[in-house]
């Protein structure tokens, strides 16, 4: 399987001449979704689900679904009949060929004045786990943790923990865009020496094979 970073939370999966895309939203690249055989939107935030781009691709490609929680899915689905899928903690699915199991049921704490949205993470083909914007635990084993860095609802403390609580082979950088150039270095060599994994981080547009 070949893993492609887009900007901030979005990666495409690749195998057998297929392409899974999770979360392409307004900080990643306009094409980020294009050509998609399948679509994964972790929860409703902008910078994870572009309505805009999702139409796109659906009315590309008719052939193209969507897999996403009711938040995401009705505001969709009227337009694509058949082709927007609600999913939610626990349920399994097969997409453009690839196996995958949703954990997950809450965003994470923003702040406590603000209402909790609904959120879910995808763990594709048994190997890569994508959280979206929490740090759920699939409670199965994982070997690539796509890992939120950086956002309003978290610490490097809590990024570090969430590694060590998950125990992947290898972590990889996602929820990045608000991270500076000059700040890298400081999260890499945290989570480098106290996660307890191989700690990776991509390019936008940089791939690696799995």
């Amino acid at each position: 399987m070949k893993l492609t970073k887009k900007s901030h939370a979005c990666i495409r999966l690749e195998k057998a001449g297929r392409t899974l895309v999770i979360d392409p939203g307004v900080f990643s690249e306009p094409d980020a979704a294009a050509g998609a055989d399948a679509l994964l939107v972790t929860h409703e935030h902008p910078d994870h689900f572009d309505e805009g781009r999702l139409r796109v691709a659906l009315d590309a490609d008719p052939a193209v679904e969507v897999w996403t929680l009711r938040s995401v899915a009705g505001q969709l689905s009227a337009a694509f009949p058949g082709r927007v899928h609600t999913v939610g903690d626990g349920d399994v699915f097969t997409a453009a060929g690839f196996d995958v199991r949703v954990h997950g049921e809450l965003h994470a704490v923003i702040h406590p004045d603000l209402p909790r949205i609904t959120n879910v993470g995808f763990l594709v083909d048994g190997a890569v786990f994508h959280p979206g914007d929490a740090l759920t635990v699939p409670g199965e084993p994982v070997e690539t943790l796509m890992l939120p860095v950086m956002a309003p609802w978290n610490k490097v403390a809590e990024v570090i923990d969430y590694v060590r609580a998950v125990g992947p082979r290898r972590a990889i950088d996602i929820h990045d865009a608000l991270l500076t150039d000059l700040a890298r270095p400081v999260y890499d060599t945290h989570i480098r020496n106290l996660g307890g994994a191989e700690h990776r981080r991509l390019a936008s547009g940089e791939s690696t094979e799995l």
